[in-house]
């Protein structure tokens, strides 16, 4: 009688009576009515295919089929049967490709086919995409499992196809923010200016494959707005590694402003949490157009039009979405939304870091005297409370050690070493200044503060920054600065403007949108990727910008193409929360001058490192037209032959690389 399998398919009566004296076997069972025409395909032709590739005899008569010939046949084709109705059942179009590959899994023993081919990854319009051999699921299973992965294998296995899939399926889970899709350039040399045409059409014919792969998978009309929003990206691999500064844009680190062409790894620089980290990686970019990004507080730093810069809109922030990631070319000619500014830029979210070091001086006392311009009473008494005779020397003597100029007995602004100082320290001098002198206190804590000098008003402007706020000169000629502070940072200590400061709202959050991006020439510049979780970083004016991509699926295609330079600039990119596909055919590579592929040596290079998976796909895997994998296998076998002969007459005159 009929008994059932472990995972709960029916199990076909087996006629075993003839065995003992015929040796042969003879089982019949019903086709559920639902799934015998998905079963036995349009005239017959899944039947015909298992005809010829099973030992046992098949005949099928309406919806019984009858299975003839030895008994290790007869169960071996009970299995494929009962793995090809489980499919038809689960609503799957069995053709005759999903016949032969059953067979196949079957033949390795490795796994269920029914459980390989019912993996659903994407579906749009009724259309899924599911691997469709067991070395593709054993793949897709990586991508779920290793942050980085590389697909290996012939033309026509899937490895570019499901990667692309995967990536949708992050995006719309919400596992990542954003897809990167990228292949080498090679075959023009990355030289896109001597092709005809737009650089749009320069670059379409190498981008063409992942294009038709994503129109598969995400609605066309969607696709032009994702793009504009920077959600998906697509570029030459040149492209990529374009995010970058000139090589003078000053950078903050602990010890204050540096060149970001002077970095090196391991040096420390200041993320966008205030704390030191360290750089990764520095790479140098050559040449590039270089564009100044202005915020509407005056603040401005240079970069080139690829990089990247994390930002919000205002339906961001209705709709509670996190930063998203636009290079600074995306942002030309969109800056506006209404009159409004569009995009914000992330501040500061504590006060920049710097080692506390010793001062001779009071901060708040110095900030007392610089606001009032000269030595009072009141500063005099916050050095030396105890009345003496003799005190406004003592304080003039200490001001000569910190600014020492004849001309004059003051310094005319905060001097350098109040202003890399500690936290503390610089909030000190701050209040000084403040409660020396205000201008007015605003609605929800706005401060306008009248410098005594265009010096002393450019290092308020840095005290204010370096805490975490916003400070913008509104006359340049009367140095009126208008400072917004952030919630938490208290800048009076005189009791009448602290009650007042905060009967106004008393600080909030202070905000930068990107005002204008002007061109700037060309320029030298160097990208840096930093440590920090959300790779963030500060630059000039206290400007917080991104370098690297959080939060990402990035998919490196026809990477046999790669230099081993370029495939280390590649996964040097990865940013936290982030995954990488990295596809190719290491039997086809384009490199001219006989140069080495990344992808042969990155194997070797990153044998052993945790969290990385290299996956196998072969001739086996090809779901193309079946002669695909003829044609692959067949050039295989002819390639060992010539290398075997390149070995015999004493080594290697060229061929693979």
């Amino acid at each position: 009688m009929a008994g059932t399998e472990p995972g709960g398919a029916a199990r076909p009566d087996v006629a075993s009576e003839d065995a003992p004296a015929t040796g042969v076997a003879q089982s019949r069972f019903p086709i559920p009515g639902a799934a015998a025409l998905s079963l036995l395909g349009s005239r017959d032709e899944n039947l015909r295919v298992a005809e010829d590739l099973l030992a046992a005899d098949v005949h099928v008569r309406g919806n019984e089929v009858t299975l003839t010939g030895t008994p290790a046949d007869v169960a071996f084709a009970e299995r494929v049967f009962t793995e090809l109705v489980q499919l038809a059942a689960g609503g799957q179009q069995v053709g005759p490709d999903t016949v032969r590959r059953t067979i196949g899994m079957l033949s390795s023993g490795d796994a269920s086919p029914a459980e390989v081919l019912s993996l659903n990854i994407v579906s749009r319009r009724g259309k899924t995409i599911r691997p469709k051999t067991l070395n593709q699921k054993r793949y897709v299973d990586a991508i779920d499992k290793h942050t980085i992965v590389f697909g290996i294998g012939p033309a026509g296995t899937g490895k570019t196809y499901l990667a692309m899939a995967k990536a949708v399926q992050a995006l719309q889970s919400k596992q990542v923010t954003r897809i990167v899709l990228t292949r080498p350039a090679v075959e023009a040399g990355e030289r896109l200016g001597y092709l005809p045409g737009t650089l749009n059409e320069k670059i379409d014919p190498y981008l063409r494959p992942l294009y038709d792969a994503l129109h598969d998978m995400v609605e066309p009309e969607s696709i032009p707005r994702l793009m504009q929003a920077g959600t998906i990206e697509i570029a030459p691999l040149a492209y990529m590694r374009g995010r970058a500064q000139p090589v003078g844009t000053p950078v903050l680190t602990p010890d204050g402003f540096r060149p970001i062409g002077e970095l090196q790894v391991g040096d420390l620089v200041i993320g966008s949490n205030g704390e030191p980290t360290p750089v990764l990686g520095v790479y140098p970019q050559g040449e590039k157009d270089i564009y100044r990004l202005t915020a509407g507080d005056g603040s401005s730093t240079l970069c080139c039009g690829d990089h990247l810069w994390a930002v919000k809109t205002a339906s961001d922030k209705r709709r509670g979405k996190p930063w998203r990631v636009l290079e600074t070319k995306q942002m030309l000619g969109k800056l506006r939304a209404a009159h409004a500014r569009r995009y914000e830029l992330p501040m500061l979210s504590a006060p920049a870091c710097h080692p506390e070091r010793e001062v001779p001086m009071d901060p708040y006392a110095l900030g007392l005297l610089l606001g009032d311009g000269c030595i009072t009473e009141q500063a005099t008494r916050v050095v030396d409370p105890a009345p003496r005779r003799g005190r406004t020397t003592q304080v003039a003597g200490v001001l000569q050690t910190l600014e020492p100029v004849a001309s004059r007995l003051l310094p005319d602004s905060v001097p350098e070493l109040y202003l890399r100082n500690s936290a503390a320290i610089r909030l000190a001098v701050l209040q000084g200044l403040l409660d020396s002198t205000v201008g007015a206190i605003g609605r929800r804590g706005r401060i306008q503060y009248r410098a005594a000098s265009p010096r002393l008003r450019d290092t308020v402007i840095e005290l204010v920054r370096s805490l975490g706020g916003t400070a913008s000169v509104k006359t340049r000629a009367a140095n009126l600065i208008d400072i917004r502070l952030p919630q938490g940072v208290e800048p009076f200590r005189l009791a009448r403007k602290r009650e007042r400061y905060h009967a106004e709202g008393g600080g909030g959050r202070p905000m930068r949108f990107i005002d204008r991006i002007e061109p700037a020439g060309r320029a030298e510049a160097v990208c840096i990727q930093v440590a920090a979780a959300d790779s963030l970083y500060v630059t000039e004016d206290y400007l917080v910008t991104h370098n690297t991509l959080n939060d990402a699926f990035i998919i490196l295609d026809e990477a046999q193409n790669t230099t081993p330079e370029q495939m280390k600039m590649f996964l040097t990119r990865l940013g936290f929360g982030a995954k990488i596909v990295v596809t190719g055919d290491i039997t086809q590579i384009d490199l001219p001058g006989g140069q080495r592929s990344g992808l042969r040596v990155v194997r070797e290079i990153l044998d052993g490192v945790e969290d990385v998976h290299f996956a196998e796909l072969t001739s086996q895997d090809v779901v193309r037209h079946r002669l695909v994998g003829d044609i692959v296998d067949a050039y295989e076998k002819w390639q060992a032959v010539q290398d075997a002969q390149e070995q015999q007459n004493g080594g290697w005159k060229g061929g693979r690389r």
